[in-house]
């Protein structure tokens, strides 16, 4: 059975940093495109960053560009949201997903309804 685990949110300070993971199991994650997604209270789901398994492409939305970056350990079968320079505004229960489809980064992360399969969620909070 495919599965997504997500963990590494929690309370940071403005400013601060966290590592997320997505750990896969049932299923190697680097034939898939993953992506990294969030939604605050009272809005709709965001795309976050997305990373390609065939060419290891990825795309950033661009509230997190130069703050975010994403990465693939597949000896570990998981990829990773480091999230630096946190603002409140980033406050939101991050999820991630997979496709085995592949059009580009870009338009998978901005169409959630791309993707498959979904992990839990894992709630990140940045305040002072």
């Amino acid at each position: 059975q495919e599965q997504l685990v997500e963990s590494g949110g929690g309370v940071v300070q403005p400013g601060g940093s966290l590592r997320l993971s997505c750990a896969g199991s049932g299923f190697s994650l680097d034939d898939y495109v993953i992506g990294w997604f969030r939604r605050a209270p009272g809005k709709g789901r965001e795309g976050v960053s997305c990373i390609a398994g065939t060419d290891g492409s990825t795309y950033y939305a661009d509230s997190v560009k130069g703050r975010f970056t994403i990465s693939r350990d597949n000896a570990k079968n998981t990829v990773y949201l480091q999230m630096n320079s946190l603002k409140p505004e980033d406050t939101a229960v991050y999820s991630c997903a997979a496709e085995a489809a592949f059009t580009s980064v870009q338009a998978m992360c901005n169409t959630p309804l791309y993707f498959d399969s979904w992990g839990q969620g894992t709630q990140v909070t940045v305040s002072s």
